[in-house]
């Protein structure tokens, strides 16, 4: 491993309490403890502002798929167990997204009332909810967001589980549909923190999928989500948009409307297209609002190293620097061959785990994701922080009342100095400090 200095004498910091550890992305090593020491004083300067807090943290984690609950299920139960310790144990996954009905992720298509007055959580209740009662009896404390990729069919103005739009004169309807998926799920033990109304509002091709746009997305919630959970004293936060950084205006605007957004928590960013900076544009604009990061995938196409550290530097620290109380990722697990599926849904997504049969690899989004969530725990208040050109960082004040920085290197080694703790960060890698 290559060499990490350590400053013998600390002024506030005790050596004894002061933690390093070291992700080398292309040598597949990840989060390796060090303690080596050295006297180097010549470091460009990283200082933390203890004095200028920010948002506090609700997680990091991924969307609980059907089909990644599907592969996670059918694992020996001690093997399913171990997973799931590793995963939402102690240091592990606070915050998990999961679609209402079915992802473009699942094996087939469906929703929870194919038809009309016949609701039902069966097409789950094999997979999805027994993992998730599991991973609950593990963290009771895990955030749950909830996202639908379609309404009903028969809710739509096209009849098809792809793109349409949801029926104005059926709002209220969809809107007591919610409120009933929500209900069901706490009646099996699940807790929904939090719900978006579409994923992906402005991509209606995927299957399934549809369009929504801002006006008709603050519409749905002024006259008849946020009036019926306001009503049934349904708790669940109401996060708007849940699509591209290249678009906040579709936040910006609905939020402006005085009657949508006194049921809005806030908004919800992927990356796909845009700058993650837009986020701070929102906070901007709406500063009472919260801001979230649901989605980024990894595909069977990239490169682990290249992945890694794009993922880092844009989801992990660009999603918290910009405010977000959450950075998710996309699949937990797919099977060997980036299923399962829907006709029509995504075929090269990579999940963070792929799971063939009783074997489980590691991939790349399993690493973005833990790099953060095994040492900033939700809680986690994010602390002021400057950095030198090359350095991408966040620091963070943990509930236990350690500080903790998340330091990418993308170029060549470098020293760096943070308060008198002098360091060697190797090329292409990230540091984690615990002071």
């Amino acid at each position: 491993m290559k060499k990490l200095a350590l400053l013998l004498s600390l002024p506030f910091f005790c050596f004894s309490q002061t933690e390093l550890f070291l992700s080398l992305p292309k040598q597949k090593s990840f989060f390796q403890k060090t303690d080596q020491l050295s006297a180097d004083f010549t470091g460009a300067k990283i200082k933390i502002h203890p004095e200028q807090s920010f948002q506090s943290i609700d997680g990091f984690g991924f969307t609980l798929t059907g089909g990644s609950a599907q592969l996670i299920q059918q694992l020996e139960p001690s093997k399913r167990a171990a997973l799931l310790q590793e995963l939402f144990g102690p240091n592990g996954i606070s915050v998990l997204r999961i679609g209402v009905g079915a992802t473009d992720l699942d094996t087939t298509v469906f929703s929870y009332e194919d038809k009309p007055r016949k609701f039902s959580l069966d097409p789950s209740k094999a997979d999805l909810i027994p993992v998730l009662q599991q991973i609950i009896a593990l963290n009771p404390a895990i955030k749950i967001m909830a996202t639908p990729w379609s309404p009903p069919v028969w809710m739509k103005d096209n009849a098809n589980s792809k793109g349409g739009s949801l029926l104005e004169k059926l709002y209220v309807t969809y809107a007591n549909y919610l409120a009933k998926y929500i209900q069901a799920m706490a009646k099996e033990g699940i807790n929904i923190w939090a719900l978006t109304p579409q994923n992906e509002p402005l991509h209606p091709g995927n299957n399934p999928s549809m369009y929504m746009s801002s006006e008709m997305q603050s519409k749905f919630i002024k006259t008849a989500l946020g009036p019926i959970f306001q009503k049934q004293n349904i708790q669940t936060k109401i996060i708007v948009y849940d699509h591209n950084c290249d678009h906040p205006e579709y936040a910006i605007d609905l939020l402006n409307d005085p009657e949508t957004r006194k049921y809005v928590n806030g908004s919800a960013f992927h990356l796909y297209n845009g700058d993650i900076a837009a986020l701070s544009k929102v906070k901007a604009a709406h500063p009472d609002k919260d801001l979230y990061f649901t989605e980024q995938w990894t595909g069977y196409k990239g490169d682990f190293t290249g992945d890694f550290m794009w993922h880092v530097k844009n989801v992990i620290l660009g999603a918290v620097n910009n405010h977000a109380k959450t950075a998710i990722e996309w699949n937990l697990a797919n099977d060997p061959s980036y299923g399962p599926h829907t006709p029509g849904g995504c075929t090269e997504c990579l999940g963070a785990l792929t799971i063939s049969g009783q074997d489980i690899i590691r991939n790349q989004s399993y690493y973005i994701v833990m790099q953060a969530a095994k040492f900033v725990p939700a809680g986690s208040i994010r602390l002021g922080i400057e950095v030198p050109e090359g350095i991408q960082a966040a620091a963070f004040k943990r509930p236990d009342g350690k500080t903790v920085l998340l330091v990418q290197n993308e170029g060549r080694k470098k020293n760096l100095t943070i308060e008198k703790l002098n360091l060697e960060i190797p090329a292409e890698s990230v540091l984690t400090i615990i002071l």
